[in-house]
């Protein structure tokens, strides 16, 4: 645990007590603070209270006023579509808001880092798509190559349930839109920016507050070293605005970066290291099993650049890329039989990565459906599609979307992964790619992959 500074003495509420909330309450305490915990669900305070928390209803005006800092938990609306309640009256109050990401970068560093042969490194992913998957891997080579290494965020861990630094070590961290989007401190040692497609547009008014929200991380956040995605105009906007000396690390799987910058690039199935002017290393890629794809492709592109900024040779970065499994839910073989492939995909949560697997794989038979997002699947490439099988309520508007791809309305998960086997014939790939929130008939993605995992041989 990394208790949280700067509080203690003061009375800190904690808003929404999931894992998130809970983590942080007990690092505040660590720290001497004393949470003041609310969640608006009833079930949720009284685990709050068996742990031994105050428990008051901060959104009342003499209770918000009575706190030293509000602190929210990511999935918690601050600004869009409105704020919570509790939010406001913190504001109406004049009382600070803040996650515990701010709190992270507030209280990570300690004094024994004086005595530290090597002082502690942040390492901080956003984007679109990809996040959890350059994190995970970055986190194994970091592994494979003994270099002390922590994983949490967004996946794994809280970051208040992190250990305290140790000599060296580097703290990988997955960051959300909605994590970005409040911190008040953002302070990474190197800040990773993959991709932006359309995501969450309710939470942020528009792809433009989405786009600001990861933006901070690296305006705000002023890392060392950014590492930037420029497949779309986005990651090429802000290269160019962060950009001072040789800051930037470009990253690209659709183009050949080869500028007078530190540039990492795929070619051919090979991913190539440029810098000043010159090739400094070449990976072959063809054989990793365990990241399949363009998309892979640019997280390894992305993993593999924050390594050498870490100092790892080339050749170590390559050998722990080849031994990635993968990571589950996310582009993952769970089985083969019959000489059919079933991949759970079960992250494609929104249309982008679900065409990014999609072309990934070829005669594919595929489940998609869910509770959609705006826009549906409208423009993904559809070619490598043998049939469609589609389920929950984004059904009907898939079937409109799919054109002339053959395609069949299952409504479940288990009728479709039924038909699919029915239909399927050797050097076909069964993918669950949903394209869409799981919420209409599952508590997770998670839990739709598990239960798809459940259903293929």
């Amino acid at each position: 645990m990394i208790p949280v500074k700067g509080y203690s003495g003061k009375r800190v509420g904690v808003l929404a007590l999931g894992r998130t909330g809970l983590a942080t309450a007990a690092a505040l305490q660590a720290g001497g603070a004393m949470p003041v915990c609310w969640d608006d669900n009833p079930a949720a305070r009284a685990l709050a209270e068996v742990e031994g928390y105050e428990v008051e209803d901060i959104s009342r005006p003499r209770e918000a006023a009575a706190l030293d800092l509000l602190v929210t938990s990511p999935g918690i609306p601050h600004l869009y579509p409105e704020a919570h309640k509790a939010i406001q009256a913190a504001w109406d109050a004049g009382v600070p808001v803040d996650n515990d990401i701010g709190l992270f970068f507030q209280s990570f560093a300690s004094d024994e880092w004086g005595s530290f042969d090597r002082y502690p490194k942040v390492v901080c992913i956003t984007g679109s798509n990809g996040k959890s998957t350059t994190s995970a891997l970055l986190h194994h080579i970091l592994q494979h190559a003994q270099r002390p290494s922590q994983l949490g965020g967004n996946i794994g861990k809280a970051v208040l349930s992190l250990d305290e630094a140790a000599d060296g070590e580097v703290a990988v961290i997955e960051l959300s839109s909605y994590q970005t989007d409040l911190a008040r401190t953002l302070q990474p040692d190197v800040a990773i920016f993959l991709n932006l497609s359309p995501d969450h547009l309710d939470r942020h008014a528009g792809i433009g507050g989405y786009f600001a929200a990861k933006k901070r991380l690296f305006t705000q956040g002023l890392p060392e070293r950014a590492i930037i995605g420029v497949d779309e105009p986005e990651g090429r906007f802000l290269s160019n605005v962060i950009r001072e000396g040789d800051n930037v690390i470009e990253v690209s799987t659709t183009r050949q970066l080869k500028g007078n910058g530190w540039s990492v690039f795929m070619r051919k199935g090979f991913l190539v290291e440029w810098r000043k002017g010159r090739q400094m290393a070449a990976l072959d890629m063809r054989g990793m099993e365990g990241l399949p794809g363009a998309h892979n492709q640019q997280n390894a592109c992305a993993a593999y650049a924050a390594c050498r900024h870490l100092g790892l040779a080339p050749k170590v970065i390559e050998a722990a890329m080849a031994s990635y499994g993968g990571l589950r839910h996310r582009c993952q073989q769970v089985s083969e039989a019959d000489g059919v492939k079933f991949i759970n995909n079960s992250k494609a949560t929104n249309a982008d990565s679900a065409g990014k697997a999609l072309l990934a794989f070829e005669n594919i038979l595929w489940i998609a459906g869910g509770q959609a997002k705006a826009g549906g699947i409208a423009g993904l490439d559809f070619s490598a599609v043998k049939k469609a099988y589609l389920i929950g309520e984004a059904a009907e508007e898939f079937a409109a979307q799919l054109g002339d791809t053959p395609h069949v309305i299952s409504g479940t998960l288990e009728a479709a992964v039924k038909a699919a086997k029915a239909d399927a014939q050797a050097g076909d790939t069964i993918l669950l790619a949903p394209a869409c929130a799981s919420f209409d008939q599952f508590e997770s993605f998670e839990e739709r992959g598990e239960v798809f995992e459940h259903l293929v041989p």
